[in-house]
């Protein structure tokens, strides 16, 4: 017998008793068990005649092997499938759908679960595949695998990365410090060497920590342990990191006043060093933060305006290039200001004009005076800058116009009743005479003081004002002039019967003076008197009053009536009286019809 043959031999015999067929006598290979045997081997499904003549053969034990091992097969099938599921949604590959039959991420995963790191042509292929976060526990499974080896930790099986050993190796890595369970899980789990290796790292940070202490003048601090918030603050300043608001709070209240002090002159010797790089005067010897140099910059980085003696102090050491950084900056700081709308003070108008910045000088007047135009609701009237600004400028610093000033608002039609511009400057008036009043004495002053408070529209102030014992004043004619002042800020507040009373008041103290009869008028005709009001205003005349000025009066009472219908009725009284001479009236009496309609 051929060598062939005898292995043949030999094959079936052994497929006999796998397959519990040694019964079976015929031990010929050429027969047909052998090729239902070898089917069954390579895993083929028996056909239905190959099925019925093992029956027929007698050969009922192999059937019922052949449908134990076809159970197997299907369990087993399933185990595959079930682990591959459990795999895949351990390692974040769930929404990988290819059957585990014909895919290599069930070799790689078992892999990864085995511990053993992949190779580069497998973290392509996970790549490839888009299993990005499969990729990403790759690659903490591998540092994890280091960690071990570098910490001792090789007999510790886990490898997944939510392991609380991969958390434990992660702080030894960064030196940090375990808490008590953490070393006690490692002495628990008989990583005795990883515990030793914590316990070196602590020793070395105690000596680092009584070192900072030393270096930072902190040893009167008595908590020495590694858990003192000390220790991380020294490190930080010994890393030449600025100190937190919080960390410098911890210092103060344990009155480590000389620690701070060496971390504050740390962090300014840092930043003087990045600002002479800054300002490119890297030459400059003292590198103290105490240099006034350092000061200079601190104010050029606020974009301040240099003093005096910063500019002596640079000027002296040749560092005229920093006095033209810092006017730059400081003229982009007002300029700004100016585009946010805010003013100027004084002394950085004088910085602009010394340093001679025209052009942002005149911006600063420019967007200046269209405030104050909206201020003093100028914005429709077409207004010089010269001399408006500087009167209105005046104004809100509550200076007296100069007369030319004065002279130029009455050109423009700036001082008629009521406008803002024009009660500005009648208020400031008012308070000088009443001041003048107060500091000299000079009775005259309050009439005139009056008169200013009236045309500011504040008569309550005149009343104020003129609320005297006039039997103290001897002169009469003063004491006339301020009944009639005091009996027009009665009108003004339409209490007619007290100003009736001072303008009798008046007449009995100056007979001869036309003013309280011209009062008298204009009351009169407040009270739709207007035939006594004429009367009044004819003695007036009398006594040396124009009759253009009456006339003018009698026009400013028509215009300041509120009523409109007492208005209108003034008006037709006048028109009636003298057509010609009154023909401005007319106009009220088209906007009373104007305003029926």
């Amino acid at each position: 017998m051929d060598k062939e043959s005898q292995n043949r031999l030999e094959h079936f015999a052994a497929l006999k008793s796998k397959y519990q067929a040694t019964q079976y006598q015929d031990s010929s290979p050429a027969n047909l068990l052998y090729l239902i045997l070898r089917k069954l081997d390579l895993g083929i499904e028996l056909l239905d005649l190959e099925s019925n003549w093992l029956g027929e053969s007698n050969l009922e034990e192999t059937l019922e092997a052949i449908k134990q091992q076809q159970k197997h097969k299907v369990q087993e099938f399933i185990n595959l499938e079930f682990e591959f599921s459990k795999l895949k949604s351990k390692y974040k590959a769930t929404n990988y759908n290819v059957s585990w039959q014909s895919t290599h991420l069930y070799f790689i995963l078992l892999k990864l679960e085995s511990g053993n790191l992949l190779t580069d042509l497998e973290v392509q292929w996970l790549k490839r595949t888009g299993l990005y976060e499969t990729n990403q526990i790759a690659q903490e499974v591998k540092r994890f695998t280091k960690l071990k080896s570098q910490y001792k930790a090789t007999q510790y099986q886990d490898s997944y990365p939510d392991s609380f050993l991969y958390q434990i190796l992660k702080k030894l890595e960064v030196t940090e410090r375990l808490s008590d369970s953490e070393y006690h899980w490692l002495i628990n789990n008989q990583l005795l060497e990883t515990a030793e290796i914590f316990q070196q790292q602590e020793s070395v940070k105690e000596i680092h920590f009584a070192q900072l202490r030393d270096k930072y003048q902190a040893n009167k601090h008595l908590d020495l342990s590694l858990s003192s918030p000390l220790y991380p603050t020294l490190q930080n300043i010994d890393a030449k990191n600025n100190l937190s608001d919080s960390e410098i709070n911890w210092l103060e209240q344990q009155e480590l006043s000389e620690t701070i002090a060496i971390a504050q002159e740390l962090e300014q010797t840092q930043e003087f060093a990045v600002l002479r790089l800054k300002y490119k005067v890297t030459e400059y010897q003292d590198s103290s933060p105490k240099s006034h140099l350092y000061k200079i910059f601190k104010r050029l980085e606020l974009s301040n305006q240099l003093g005096e003696q910063d500019i002596n102090f640079l000027k002296k050491r040749k560092l005229t290039e920093i006095i033209e950084i810092a006017n730059e900056k400081y003229a982009s700081t007002l300029k700004s200001k100016i585009d946010l709308g805010e003013l100027l003070n004084e002394s950085e108008i004088d910085w602009l004009q010394n340093n001679r910045r025209e052009d942002i000088f005149i911006l600063a007047q420019q967007k200046h005076f269209a405030i104050l135009k909206r201020k003093y609701r100028l914005i429709y009237f077409s207004l010089a800058l010269e001399p408006f600004y500087a009167i209105m400028v005046k104004l809100e610093k509550k200076e007296r116009l100069d007369p030319k000033l004065v002279l130029q608002l009455m050109e423009e039609e700036l001082l008629s009743p009521g406008g803002k511009i024009a009660l500005a400057y009648y208020r400031l008036e008012a308070e000088f005479y009443e001041q003048e009043f107060h500091r000299t004495g000079n009775k005259w002053d309050i009439p005139t003081a009056s008169s200013y408070w009236r045309k500011a529209d504040e008569p309550g102030q005149a009343l104020k004002l003129t609320n005297l014992d006039l039997s103290q004043i001897k002169e009469s004619k003063l004491k006339s002039a301020i009944s009639v002042t005091r009996g027009a800020a009665f009108r003004d507040m339409d209490n007619l019967a007290d100003a009736e009373i001072c303008a009798k008041k008046a007449m009995e103290y100056h007979p001869d003076s036309h003013q309280p009869y011209t009062l008298m008028g204009a009351i009169c005709y407040d009270k739709s008197d207007y035939a006594k009001g004429d009367y009044w205003y004819e003695q007036a005349i009398k006594r040396g009053a124009k009759p253009e000025d009456i006339d003018d009066e009698r026009k400013r009472v028509v215009r300041s009536t509120k009523d409109e219908n007492k208005r209108h009725e003034a008006a037709e009284y006048l028109l009636k009286k003298d057509s010609q001479r009154y023909a401005w009236a007319k106009s009220y009496l088209k906007k009373s019809s104007d305003n029926a309609r």
